[in-house]
């Protein structure tokens, strides 16, 4: 049983370790798409800025697109923000079922522990009436 208890130990500190490395990766990403979204937000100031000064078409036109670069860039960001809280949420499922058999493995050791205490003291039990028995037995024989 003991065994058994190990490996699932380490299954769940495996667990651990790979939900612990999603979240990072969660964190990551959610990093990148609140950057992404900081830049959209100065090239619009930006384009605001041009559009009320002297009017540079050119400056404009390259500031329009890159905040369509950027928002395309978000959109994508946004796809991988999703997929890594899935990849997390995948993780922690794994952790609480891996959780859940540890308590449940542990919960069988005390049980079958407690039915071998029971055993014991059973199998005293009826050994100390054997002796007594014995010892009463014997005593009523030498008496006569």
């Amino acid at each position: 049983m003991q065994s058994i208890l190990d490996i699932k130990n380490k299954m769940e500190t495996q667990a651990k370790m790979e939900y612990g490395l999603a979240q990072a990766h969660l964190n990551e990403e959610l990093a990148k798409l609140a950057k992404l979204e900081q830049r959209r937000r100065s090239y619009e100031r930006k384009a605001k800025a041009l559009r009320e000064n002297a009017l540079k078409i050119r400056d404009i036109l390259d500031t329009q697109t890159a905040i369509e670069r950027m928002k395309e860039y978000i959109t994508e960001q946004k796809k991988s923000v999703q997929e890594a809280e899935k990849q997390v949420e995948a993780a922690r499922l794994k952790l609480v079922e891996v959780m859940q058999e540890r308590k449940t493995h542990e919960k069988l050791k005390e049980k079958a522990f407690d039915t071998f205490m029971q055993e014991e003291k059973a199998s005293e039990s009826k050994e100390i009436d054997q002796l007594t028995s014995y010892t009463y037995g014997k005593k009523i024989t030498e008496d006569e």
